[in-house]
């Protein structure tokens, strides 16, 4: 519905997942007064979008919620990684408990913001037509917020059914006895792949790098495996602030190399029943050293050719020689993705080599010829961390919009403030822990980080701050110095932001780990908001 009105709060946030939602109610329970916007027609963030066949988390359920007793003593999960009905059914649990919905505007996707500097305020226009004004502006849109389409020639012309998986129909598409065609094997093009492989006449995944997926381990859980996980949830919760990643596990404190063949491979056979924990639970230099990586990438590798029947398809999903060292392009989970490959109803294409042409009216033409579809699935990934700020145009004190400032590369002091752009944060944003941390952790965590920030402006009488220009330069040197020490840079990942022509090659997440990211922020608060203008 769309509205004229206009609104005015000391916060405005932007977006309603994990990360906002936690916003709100601590904004509240605080005594500001705070509004969300949310272009999405419900609650849920990414869990709105993803609605895709097969679209489910790929982080253990009962670690992937909030930590308030009163939202989780009384919730369960039916499946140790959700789907994305049960996700919508946990936000609407949140909902009901907390009362969030009167406080968020849906389907206001935001389009500009610009900021008075005679009133240190910001005005922020939506597509609904509304307009809000607020002092501080606190952006959540997450790190998979814009949807990325092919540069495919004819893309536009196809007469069948086409959808990009981060715009899914709300109303799903039937996916029986149709040729499909699946571009993409990141995540959603995994869990894509594996539920149509199951009823599609024929499937078609176009491959242009193989994904590095493990083995999900998915199982049901009674209400008796509930209330034992719930025994044990405050401890799993209370560890998730000193690992890298977020999770209750972490690192193993050792070289990969200075155990015995037979104790790793006891022990990747250990991390192996683990979903994640093969990735970010292995040796701690696994992710920064070559031979490390080695290790680690013949184990995957043996394991995944053993469930592939033709010697062709098991060189191209798990090479000898590996395509890039394991673990840094982000790993997906799967459960039957391999074993599809054994079906007579699915074929693979190397796009390396039969390479894509044209998208024809019924089809696809590689460079081999022509294949007829009814269904392309676009699973061609996002714009990530940056992309669902810079698609707004916001417009800093100097004139500039937020997507030109960065058009050479982010700079940006903690992963959560840039120069120029006062009385702003994004959180689970670019050079934050963001795309390497369980979601909920972070929007809690460097959520509360934030609440404290606002806080501390009110009760010492402040009504500006902006991060420094050196403050974001020395920072982005900082995640560069990271960056460079480890084997990031040898894959193209959205990680480096390499997925999106003209994009600047960086590393987009913060490598140093939660605990480090975090006493990097209490030595900054220590110093008085060091870094930081605040006036």
């Amino acid at each position: 519905m769309s509205t004229t009105s206009v609104e005015e709060f000391d916060v405005l946030i932007v977006g309603a997942g994990f990360a906002g939602l936690y916003q709100l109610e601590n904004l509240r329970k605080r005594g500001f007064t705070a509004k969300v916007l949310e272009a999405g027609g419900g609650m849920g963030g990414i869990w709105y979008w993803n609605c895709y066949p097969g679209a489910r988390v790929d982080s253990e359920g009962p670690i992937y919620q909030f930590t308030r007793e009163d939202l989780w003593k009384d919730f369960g999960f039916s499946e140790l990684y959700p789907g994305w009905q049960e996700l919508r059914r946990y936000f609407a649990h949140v909902d009901e408990k907390l009362d969030l919905s009167k406080d968020i505007r849906f389907n206001a996707r935001v389009e500009s913001a610009t900021f008075d500097e005679k009133t240190n305020r910001w005005t922020v226009k939506a597509g609904d037509g509304s307009t809000t004004i607020c002092r501080y502006f606190v952006l959540c849109t997450g790190f998979g917020s814009k949807p990325i389409f092919p540069d495919i020639p004819g893309l536009d012309d196809f007469e069948g059914i086409s959808h990009h998986t981060g715009l899914w129909p709300q109303e799903g598409v039937d996916l029986r006895d149709k040729r499909i065609a699946i571009i993409g094997t990141g995540a959603s093009g995994v869990q894509v792949a594996q539920e149509a492989a199951k009823s599609a006449s024929q499937l078609t995944i176009f491959q242009r790098t193989p994904v590095q997926a493990l083995p999900m381990r998915q199982f049901d859980l009674s209400d008796e495996d509930n209330e034992r996980i719930k025994l044990h949830l405050e401890e799993r919760f209370s560890r998730r602030g000193t690992t890298f990643a977020g999770f209750e596990w972490d690192f193993i404190p050792k070289s990969a190399l200075e155990v015995s063949e037979e104790e790793r491979t006891a022990t990747y056979e250990e991390l192996w029943e683990g979903g994640f924990k093969f990735w970010l639970g292995t040796y701690q230099d696994v992710l920064f050293e070559e031979e490390a990586n080695d290790t680690a990438y013949r184990f995957w590798r043996d394991r995944t050719r053993a469930r592939i029947k033709d010697p062709i398809l098991r060189e191209k999903l798990a090479p000898l020689k590996k395509a890039y060292p394991f673990g840094v392009k982000r790993p997906s989970l799967e459960r039957t993705y391999y074993d599809i490959f054994n079906q007579d109803n699915v074929e693979l294409v190397d796009l390396h080599e039969d390479p894509i042409e044209r998208i024809l009216p019924h089809g696809i033409r590689t460079a081999s010829g022509n294949r007829e579809f009814d269904i392309i699935v676009l699973a061609t990934g996002f714009d990530a961390v940056t992309g669902g700020l810079t698609a707004i145009d916001i417009v800093g004190t100097d004139g500039r919009s937020l997507k030109d400032t960065w058009s050479n590369g982010v700079e940006a002091y903690l992963g959560v403030a840039t120069a120029k752009f006062p009385n702003m944060f994004f959180l689970y944003g670019p050079q934050s822990p963001s795309g390497f941390c369980n979601g909920p952790t972070c929007a809690e965590l460097q959520g509360d980080l934030i609440l404290d920030t606002l806080d501390y402006l009110r009760d010492n009488g402040y009504s500006r701050i902006e991060s420094e220009p050196d403050s974001d330069r020395n920072w982005t040197s900082h995640v560069t110095e990271l960056t460079e020490a480890g084997l990031y840079e040898k894959a193209n990942s959205w990680y480096m932001g390499a997925n999106v022509p003209g994009k600047p090659r960086q590393l987009l997440n913060y490598p140093g780990g939660l605990p480090t990211y975090l006493q990097k922020w209490s030595e900054m608060a220590n110093a008085g908001y060091k870094g930081f203008a605040v006036t």
